[in-house]
C-alpha cells in the first residue's frame, strides 16, 4: 500500500464547489444562515492554513517543547471554547477547567504514546500532536454537554436542591445526583459511538492510517486504541471539570451563585 495521494490547488477548489448544495437550500428556504456559513468556511480554511504551516515547523523538529507548547494553546481555546458554549464565567473557572483539560487529555496521550506505541516518544510531534488533538476535541463536546447539563438541572430543580440542603444533606450529598446526570450525559454519545463504530461509519483514525498506507488490520488497532483513550479522556475531564469548578459556584450555604453565568 503506498501513502495518501496529494490534493492540487485546483482539485481542492473542486471540494468548495460541493458548497453550492448547502448554499443552494440556504439561499432557496431564506434560511438565515449564508453570512455565518460563509464566515465559518473562511475561518476554516485560514485556521487550517495556519495550523498547518505550524505543523509543519513542529513535524520537522520533533521537539518535545514545542508538542507540549502547542497542546497548551490547543487547551487553552478549548478551555475558553467550554466556559463560552456553557455561559459560565471566564474568572471563575477558566484556571480550573484548564486543569481538568490538560489532566484528560495528558493521561491518556501519555499512556497511548509510551505504553501502548511503545516504541514512540513525547518529542514525535505525527503521534502527539494528532492524538492529543483527538482526545482534547472529544473532551472539549463531553465537557459542554457535562457542564451545562451540571449547571442547568441545577437551575431548573433548584426548590429540589434546597430542599435537599434544609434536609441535612451536605453539599456533596445534594450535588451527587446531579453530577451522575451530567456524567451520563457527557459520555452517552461517545458510548454509542463505540457500539456502532465500524458498521455506521469508518472512523477518522482508521481512515487516515489506512490513507497512510497501512494495513487494515493495522487501522483498527489504532482505532481500538484511540476511542479507549478518547473515553477515558472523556471520563477524566468531564468527572474533574465539574468537581474543581464546583467550589467556585457555590457560597457557604451550598447556594448556587448567580454571579458565576
Amino acid at each position: 500500500m503506498t501513502g495518501a495521494e496529494d490534493i492540487s490547488a485546483l482539485r481542492l477548489a473542486i471540494g468548495y464547489g460541493l458548497l453550492i448544495f448547502p448554499f443552494a437550500i440556504i439561499l432557496w428556504y431564506r434560511i438565515p444562515l449564508a453570512g455565518t456559513t460563509l464566515l465559518s468556511v473562511v475561518r476554516m480554511t485560514v485556521q487550517l492554513l495556519f495550523v498547518g504551516l505550524y505543523l509543519q515547523v513542529v513535524f520537522e523538529q520533533n521537539s518535545v517543547w514545542l508538542n507540549l507548547a502547542w497542546l497548551a494553546v490547543m487547551i487553552g481555546v478549548a478551555d475558553f471554547s467550554i466556559l463560552r458554549g456553557c455561559e459560565l464565567k471566564l474568572r471563575f473557572f477558566a484556571g480550573r477547567l484548564f486543569l481538568a483539560l490538560l489532566a484528560g487529555t495528558a493521561i491518556p496521550l501519555v499512556v497511548f504514546v509510551l505504553l501502548i506505541l511503545a516504541q514512540a516518544s513525547l518529542s514525535q510531534a505525527q503521534y502527539v500532536i494528532p492524538i492529543g488533538g483527538m482526545i482534547l476535541g472529544n473532551c472539549l463536546q463531553a465537557d459542554i454537554i457535562g457542564i451545562r447539563t451540571f449547571y442547568e438541572s441545577l437551575r431548573k430543580d433548584r426548590k429540589a436542591y434546597l430542599h435537599s440542603l434544609a434536609q441535612g444533606a451536605s453539599l456533596a450529598e445534594a450535588v451527587r445526583p446531579y453530577i451522575a446526570d451530567a456524567c451520563r450525559a457527557a459520555l452517552a454519545p461517545t458510548i454509542a459511538r463505540m457500539s456502532t463504530i465500524g458498521l455506521v461509519s469508518l472512523p477518522g483514525m482508521m481512515t487516515g492510517v489506512i490513507l497512510g498506507g497501512a494495513e487494515p488490520f493495522s487501522a483498527i488497532k489504532y482505532q481500538i486504541a484511540i476511542m479507549l483513550s478518547i473515553f477515558s479522556g472523556t471520563a477524566i475531564t468531564v468527572f474533574l471539570a465539574i468537581r474543581l469548578t464546583r467550589s467556585r459556584s457555590f457560597d457557604e450555604w451550598g447556594v448556587l451563585r448567580a454571579d458565576v453565568f
